[in-house]
């Protein structure tokens, strides 16, 4: 049955009531970010200098939820130029501390700084030798006190109203780590080309490795005639290959010129006889052309700049060797 009006209504205030206990969430959470800035100081620095020194990962280690945002933190550090990885400081215990040598870094996260597991491992961390950065909410913790920098990630309060769940402490860990993460970037003077290599399967990395040799028409797929062909001949050539373009090409095989569909639009008004006319008459000469070794964004480029919707593709020595459509850079995400 359809709900009457102070059903409605009720609906109405409960709706409201949720979106003002979101917003007021939110508006705990950015405060918390925004305190976070005076942990930007010179421990800061120190942990981004021994993190930038080490010869060997930076291994991040933490429970529960501090353990979901170690995770998020060691996977932004490696794909970011800092080699790092996640251990779960249970397993350690129990043999994956083997994972950590003498030429790591290790950082810990507890919100409480007392957390059982973390503890546990800590003599064996220190006999290691190895520089522990903590990230914790009480500087006066135990795990906070051990280590070689603290960085007091502590908040006011929670944005869980029982004061239980970690919803702001996590937060700012996790913007701390980002912090970190984005200053390594920054010294090491990572590039985008360095992302990509980390990303190859990622949008950037196919804009920024895939080459035009991975995604151009080659052998039989190359629309082609040759200087004697005829219009009619060189528009069946044109259809059958469906790429709205043909090249145009001499004996020994080499790029002369190429016709494409705007140019037979062009043709058309200039009312040139379709059945006695001959290629070589109306072809483009000097036409723009792309290398087989070039990334395909930079074809993407070329195309844009000249207005043009395929290029062909040539090889070293100058010889045919494909034609590249807009559609296989639509087809393989650089565009």
């Amino acid at each position: 049955m359809p709900k009457n009006r102070k059903e409605s209504m009720a609906d109405q205030d409960e709706n409201t009531r949720l979106c003002e206990l979101g917003r007021a969430v939110v508006d705990l959470e950015m405060k918390a970010i925004a305190d976070a800035r005076a942990c930007i100081d010179e421990r800061f620095a120190e942990a981004c200098n021994y993190m930038l020194n080490c010869k060997g990962r930076v291994v991040v280690l933490g429970m529960g939820k501090s353990g979901h945002i170690g995770g998020k933190i060691a996977a932004t550090l490696a794909s970011t130029g800092t080699p790092s990885f996640f251990v779960h400081p249970g397993e350690a215990s129990h043999g994956d501390l083997g994972m950590i040598v003498a030429s790591d870094v290790v950082m810990a996260i507890s919100n409480s700084g007392e957390t059982e597991e973390l503890l546990t491992i800590l003599p064996l961390i220190k006999r290691l030798g190895v520089p522990l950065i903590t990230l914790t909410g009480n500087p006066r913790s135990t795990l906070a006190r051990s280590a070689t920098v603290n960085l007091d990630v502590g908040v006011e309060q929670e944005a869980c109203p029982l004061g239980l769940a970690p919803t702001s402490s996590t937060t700012v860990t996790l913007v701390i780590g980002d912090a970190l993460a984005i200053a390594l970037l920054e010294a090491r003077g990572f590039t985008a080309d360095d992302f990509a290599r980390s990303h190859p399967g990622g949008r950037l990395g196919r804009r920024l490795l895939l080459l035009i040799r991975d995604v151009m028409h080659t052998g039989d797929r190359i629309p082609k005639v040759s200087m004697t062909a005829s219009l009619r001949d060189t528009l069946l050539e044109m259809t059958a290959k469906g790429l709205g373009i043909t090249t145009v090409v001499d004996e020994g095989g080499r790029l002369q010129g190429v016709f494409t569909d705007g140019d037979l639009r062009r043709m058309l008004d200039a009312r040139v006889d379709v059945h006695d006319g001959r290629i070589a008459d109306v072809m483009v000469r000097n036409c723009k052309t792309v290398s087989d070794d070039m990334l395909a964004a930079e074809a993407l480029q070329i195309m844009e700049r000249h207005k043009v919707n395929a290029l062909p593709v040539l090889d070293r020595d100058g010889q045919l060797v494909g034609v590249l459509n807009m559609h296989d850079l639509l087809r393989a995400g650089v565009v």
